[in-house]
């Protein structure tokens, strides 16, 4: 693409240009992408939630699940009962904290005026912006809040992935444990 400009330093070189990008399909692309960003976020909350009510629901439900925190489960147990036992319960430990902490709020390094939370610190340049038709400033707000996004996603998606395999661990450890006995 060119433009006469770096789309890269968001910096459109004439009015004719900056329209385009304010208006054509670059401007709906990047807004496609804020959207998608956004649900992933959501979606990696909802997996984060099935797996701790999963986690939570055996804990409380199974006597096997509640044994592995006992310190009778332990001493003078057969040793292979205690390896699992002992896995079973660091698995599912991990796995409800990673879950956890994919729901923690997150903030981002740079904000912009998409998000509620920082709406003071924007509001000025967004109603200059808007005075001027800056049809660019729209633009950067949506690349700048679209990075925000990411890193957000991002960051959640890698404690699902934790999350999701303490459980793995936990399934595996809970039916070695129906096995052995």
């Amino acid at each position: 693409m060119d433009t006469g400009g770096s789309l890269y330093k968001l910096d459109p070189p004439s009015e004719d240009a900056e329209r385009r990008v304010a208006s054509g399909a670059y401007y709906d692309h990047i807004q496609k992408i804020n959207d998608v960003f956004y649900d992933q976020i959501k979606m990696s909350d909802q997996k984060a939630a099935y797996i701790f009510t999963f986690m939570f629901a055996f804990l409380v439900g199974s006597e096997e699940g509640r044994s592995v925190f006992t310190w009778s489960r332990y001493v003078g147990g057969d040793i292979l009962a205690v390896i699992l036992s002992g896995a079973l319960a660091l698995a599912s430990v991990f796995s409800l904290v990673a879950a956890i902490l994919v729901v923690l709020p997150r903030k981002g390094a740079t904000s912009t005026t998409l998000f509620w939370g920082a709406w003071s610190t924007h509001r000025e340049a967004f109603s200059k912006a808007a005075e001027h038709g800056d049809a660019s400033y729209l633009f950067r707000q949506y690349v700048e809040n679209a990075d925000a996004l990411s890193a957000i996603a991002c960051s959640k998606y890698r404690f699902v992935n934790f999350a999701f395999r303490g459980l793995l661990v936990t399934v595996l450890a809970y039916v070695c444990l129906l096995v052995v006995g």
